[in-house]
């Protein structure tokens, strides 16, 4: 069934490719970052397939499943984004193009979507299959799910800040941005940590690592939280309060959207991403408190046992 759906997620894919590609919307940033995330989906997918088909994942020092799992949830929560994003914004900025061009971009949409549902049951058939098997596996806990979820909304912070109009003029808000990269980067090493294994070497015990680097990013987040709307939003420190003040807004005088919007959509996925940092640092902080080693427990497969696992899978 695995080869069955990245052949349809490939043939998807390439076809909101040829849509997207066919219009002439370069000039929208969104619609830009929607293309070249649909490319980084068909690329990936199509080398996943090429390993998978080749049997060359046996040949990695990683839990091959592991990574299946993160990018399946990872391009699903991306083709997500586009379904939305891409059609919105074409209406909204190309709004003088041909209604032909209109019914094109919302196909693309909805190919986007088909996508993200591909993925979707990619994700739940991985799982099924890991869970039937009782095969150990980093996504399928707690942590695991919470440190995709954080990297994902900071993927999705980093598309609306691309405008850097957002920030530039303050350096209070050049620090949010600082943080959002430095919270990014913890949780990318905190993962490629425990795919690799590596997390053995370490001078704390990882519940404790954890908790460190969990409270490090929420205090960055609360931090941010507080000054981002702050400068943003109040008018004495040359933020703009109201929506119906922004020229961007009302006019619609920039390709990059309405900047109000974007700094509110940042502002909530901010407080989204510090929600979540909130639950991992409770998760972490009580596996601390109760004194356990490594909670939920996993191992690191040999090399062996690895191959006689995903052999059960794939074969």
């Amino acid at each position: 069934m695995g080869y069955f759906l990245r052949t349809l997620q490939l043939l998807s894919t390439c076809v909101a490719i040829s849509l997207v590609g066919s219009l002439d919307s370069w000039t929208v940033p969104t619609s830009t970052w929607s293309f070249v995330i649909l490319c980084f989906c068909f690329v990936v997918t199509f080398i996943i397939l090429i390993i998978e088909s080749l049997a060359l994942h046996y040949c990695f020092p990683f839990s091959w499943g592991d990574f299946l799992l993160c990018h399946a949830c990872y391009l699903a929560l991306f083709c997500l984004l586009v379904s939305i994003i891409y059609p919105a914004t074409y209406v909204q900025f190309l709004f003088y193009t041909p209604s032909w061009d209109h019914a094109i971009a919302a196909t693309a949409g909805l190919l986007s979507c088909i996508m993200c549902v591909l993925y979707a049951i990619d994700m739940a058939y991985m799982w099924k299959r890991y869970k039937l098997k009782n095969i150990p596996c980093y996504v399928h806990t707690l942590p695991g799910l919470l440190k995709i979820l954080e990297s994902a909304v900071a993927c999705v912070i980093f598309v609306f800040i691309s405008n850097t109009s957002l920030y530039l003029h303050q350096p209070a808000l050049e620090w949010c941005v600082a943080v959002y990269s430095i919270c990014f980067v913890q949780v990318v090493v905190a993962m490629l940590l425990k795919l690799r294994g590596w997390e053995k070497r370490l001078p704390l015990r990882l519940p404790t690592f954890h908790r460190v680097g969990t409270w490090f990013s929420f205090l960055l987040y609360v931090i941010a939280m507080v000054l981002w709307p702050l400068y943003q939003f109040n008018e004495k420190l040359g933020g703009q309060p109201h929506w119906y003040r922004d020229m961007s807004c009302v006019d619609e005088l920039t390709n990059y959207g309405c900047v109000w919007d974007q700094q509110l959509a940042v502002a909530i996925l901010t407080a989204i991403n510090l929600v979540i940092y909130m639950a991992d640092l409770v998760y972490w902080t009580r596996q601390v408190s109760v004194g356990l080693r490594t909670s939920p427990v996993y191992f690191i497969p040999s090399t062996k046992q690895r191959w006689s696992s995903q052999n059960s899978i794939y074969c």
